[in-house]
């Protein structure tokens, strides 16, 4: 990547400082440039959620499933199939067998034949199946909280009900839910919900029970086959090795495995079930790699025909897999920095798409103005600012290609294609030590909408060489003086690097912890790289 693609800038403090004086400075930094500016954001524990009370139709929600708990009726809950619908489906079916429900099952929806959401279609699934309530985990309403926490939450207040009606006693104990909240931790941040402070809280308590080694079988067999150190686990690691691998069950297959993972007891089913996510998580980055191939073909041949690429993109392939178009579009997005919307054929002689959008640009309203601009060239559509789905004939995806760019082409200026890297600014040479590495892991949890902590800086360029392909692993120096540290590129453009031509460099990163037979040492994960005359 050259640098006029993008632009570096650097995180500005927009709140009022209420920290308190014993934080360290680098951390205080990092928080009010992040809009926290009360020592009571940064509280972490469980006493500091949010009440249940706070969420709306709570009450009649625990009053319909403490009925079906005392009638005996089948209750089926209905889930999703990502990441965050089988942690909450997973997480759901336990609780409500845990509290007394002798007759708890669950559905989710297949990817390919049932669509998004709770379709007319699985609704009639559950009924066949003798269902006499469903329970749909993702229409609670809540700000910030994934489908998971609203689980959570719904179980928490029936807890409650039961508590005080005297439900529990003798002959049923009182379950404790806290043991959950490894689910709740890996379906919050898998599905890239913003961390505020009830999502932090969520998130780190979940951490902290898997560090101590209290997870799920599931989640420790995930956590084996990732080579994951569950004592050593940040958030990013639930979000880039484990959910991958979950979601990789609803991309290909049947999130129903992912689910069975999550509810076993049994660590040799765990293992055995991991095992088959990761086979699964391997094809589908085989397919993705695939795609993606054919998808910057499409590009160059667009190139071609065009002096620019349109603001708005959409790509098609006959072999595409409905399943991983919405990753592709993704990839795209952050290649090109324009919204891009992915189709595959769904087998019936329509198309299924999944689109990715930039800031700038709601995605949803585009594709409503477009909807209302061109009656009928869609035959349905939804989704939120920057993710959307829809479906089309496949005689008129030329039709859909050129009106979406010439709409996205309205609605944006070149401006708006402007890459950004935010940093925090620079570290100086006695900040590249394990001791600010392990501060930085532990101040967290930190993901969507509370950034992990970035940095930039120059450096000199002592050794540069391709591992694994594809990765550029340095040697660098801070300009002005410091520690020498290694550092990791990953994916670079081998037609740029290595350069032994180039001497120093500026460089965007992460400071991270490298462990390696035993030994710790600081790494720089490099986000970019550009050299520097």
């Amino acid at each position: 990547m050259v640098k006029n693609e993008v632009e570096l800038r650097r995180r500005e403090v927009t709140v009022e400082d209420a920290l308190p004086a014993t934080l360290p400075p680098l951390l205080k930094r990092l928080y009010l440039q992040r809009g926290v500016g009360d020592a009571a954001e940064l509280e972490r524990g469980a006493k500091n959620l949010l009440p249940f009370q706070a969420l709306s139709g709570i009450d009649s929600a625990v009053t319909l499933l403490h009925q079906a708990l005392l009638d005996g009726r089948r209750i089926m809950v209905v889930g999703d199939f990502d990441a965050d619908g089988a942690t909450s489906t997973a997480l759901t079916v336990m609780a409500l067998r845990s509290m007394g429900g002798s007759n708890v099952q669950y559905l989710v929806p297949n990817r390919f034949e049932d669509g998004y959401g709770l379709s007319p279609e699985v609704v009639e699934q559950a009924r066949a199946r003798g269902a006499a309530m469903i329970l749909a985990d993702c229409n609670f309403p809540s700000r910030a909280l994934a489908g998971v926490g609203v689980a959570f939450y719904l179980m928490l207040a029936l807890r409650a009900h039961l508590r005080a009606l005297g439900w529990f006693g003798a002959t049923r104990s009182e379950p404790n839910l806290a043991e959950l909240l490894d689910l709740v931790a890996l379906g919050t941040v898998a599905d890239v919900v913003p961390l505020d402070v009830n999502n932090r809280i969520l998130v780190w308590q979940g951490l902290s029970r898997i560090r101590a080694g209290k997870c799920r079988p599931g989640i420790r067999a995930l956590l084996e086959i990732a080579n994951r150190d569950a004592r050593q686990l940040a958030a990013s690691d639930l979000g880039f090795a484990l959910g991958p691998r979950l979601n990789a069950a609803g991309r290909l297959d049947d999130m129903s495995v992912g689910v069975a993972l999550l509810m076993t007891d049994d660590l040799s089913q765990a293992r055995m079930l991991a095992s088959e996510l990761d086979a699964l998580n391997q094809t589908r980055k085989e397919i993705e790699q695939g795609m993606q191939s054919e998808a910057l073909a499409l590009c160059q041949a667009l190139e071609r025909e065009q002096s620019d690429l349109p603001l708005g993109l959409a790509f098609y392939h006959p072999e595409w897999h409905q399943g991983v178009v919405g990753i592709l579009a993704s990839r795209l997005k952050e290649r090109f920095h324009r919204p891009v919307i992915a189709f595959a054929p769904a087998g019936d002689g329509t198309l299924k798409g999944s689109g990715r959008s930039i800031a700038g640009l709601h995605l949803r309203d585009a594709l409503e103005r477009l909807d209302t601009l061109n009656p009928g060239l869609m035959l349905k559509f939804g989704g939120h600012a920057m993710a959307a789905g829809l479906s089309l004939e496949t005689a008129r995806y030329d039709e859909f290609r050129q009106r979406f760019a010439e709409l996205v082409g309205e609605w944006l200026d070149g401006e708006s294609l402007q890459g950004i890297i935010w940093s925090d600014g620079a570290l100086q040479p006695q900040e590249f030590s394990l001791q600010t590495a392990e501060m930085l892991r532990e101040a967290g949890p930190w993901g969507q909408a509370f950034p992990e902590p970035a940095f930039d800086g120059k450096f000199k360029l002592l050794q540069q060489r391709l591992v694994g392909e594809r990765h550029l692993k340095v040697m660098v120096e801070p300009l002005g003086g410091g520690p020498l540290i290694d550092g990791i590129a990953f994916n670079v453009d081998t037609t740029l690097w290595p350069d032994t031509s180039v001497r120093q460099v500026e460089l965007a990163y992460k400071l991270d912890i490298n462990e390696y037979r035993g030994n710790r040492s600081v790494q720089l994960i490099i986000d970019h790289l550009w050299p520097v005359n």
